[in-house]
């Protein structure tokens, strides 16, 4: 049976499949983990440090050897990625309500939807496009938008615009599995490429135990804004992108259209903000979901 095949023509599969498989035993088993216990109750209850070591691996990726054309090209893109998130997220304050939409089309929709939703690029895609239509510069500017991963940018940009707050110790917690990671893929090409297969693996892991959190009901009626809030990324950031692409990076803008989508990892970004804060926490399940299904591979 080709799984994986069948897995990769869905858009954002790698984490929507799992999830959904969570949701279903969350909704159906809800005390399954406790009473098999055990590993299995691991890979079930295990969202956060799977997170963990997804995060530390996705720190030891980038590569600061790279020459200054590339890392030209992705500070552009980083920055322009996260002023764009940063200035929506203080617009969807003004508009959405701190505990969310709760009713109608857009209900389950918040500011930290939006916000996870806009800071993380989809790295897959990206180095396709890139591969097809851009330099070899071009396809190695994700090296510094690795930063982006995990739910730090997150925080940083929902701590300055007032939307949570964290303790600065929780940002500490947050970065660490990453610098570890840095430090040691930069101490080491061969750590790097041995941590950093690792990456796309652990997708399924967490995503299956993040659906474990969420009811199948938030699935379901998650998934329509969650596609609008996915071509709602595409345009909102890939205006400015492709024109910092080609302004500033000196790029013909197809690399700012390629960094325009939402990484389908970005979807256990809420959980994670959610641990750390309470008041996003409640938000976490329908903003997890939405996100997942706007992640476009």
């Amino acid at each position: 049976m080709k799984l994986k095949k069948a897995i990769d023509r869905i858009p954002g599969g790698l984490m929507l499949v799992p999830l959904l498989l969570g949701a279903c035993v969350h909704t159906f088993a809800p005390g399954g983990g406790k009473y098999l216990g055990s590993f299995t109750n691991g890979l079930i209850t295990g969202t956060v440090p799977i997170l963990a070591v997804w995060f530390f691996c996705m720190g030891a990726t980038i590569d600061l050897r790279a020459t200054g054309t590339v890392l030209r090209k992705s500070g552009t893109l980083l920055v322009t990625k996260m002023v764009v998130a940063w200035i929506a997220t203080i617009v969807a304050s003004h508009f959405i309500p701190i505990d969310g939409v709760k009713a109608g089309l857009f209900a389950g929709l918040s500011v930290l939807a939006i916000t996870t939703s806009m800071d993380m690029t989809n790295g897959g895609l990206y180095a396709a496009v890139m591969q097809q239509y851009g330099s070899k510069e071009e396809a190695g500017a994700f090296v510094l938008m690795s930063i982006e991963s995990g739910p730090l940018v997150s925080m940083i940009i929902l701590g300055a615009t007032g939307v949570a707050f964290f303790e600065p110790r929780l940002f500490v917690g947050a970065v660490l599995p990453f610098l570890i990671g840095f430090a040691l893929g930069n101490l080491d090409s061969e750590l790097r490429e041995f941590f950093g297969r690792c990456v796309h693996p652990l997708i399924p892991f967490f995503g299956f135990a993040l659906g474990n959190g969420i009811d199948l009901n938030v699935i379901v009626t998650s998934g329509l804004p969650g596609i609008v809030l996915g071509l709602g990324v595409i345009v909102v950031t890939g205006i400015p992108l492709i024109l910092a692409d080609r302004w500033i990076a000196g790029g013909n803008g197809a690399a700012g259209l390629a960094a325009s989508s939402t990484a389908g990892g970005a979807g256990g970004n809420p959980a994670s903000i959610g641990e750390m804060s309470p008041r996003c926490k409640p938000l976490g399940p329908a903003a997890t979901a939405m996100v997942g299904r706007a992640g476009v591979g």
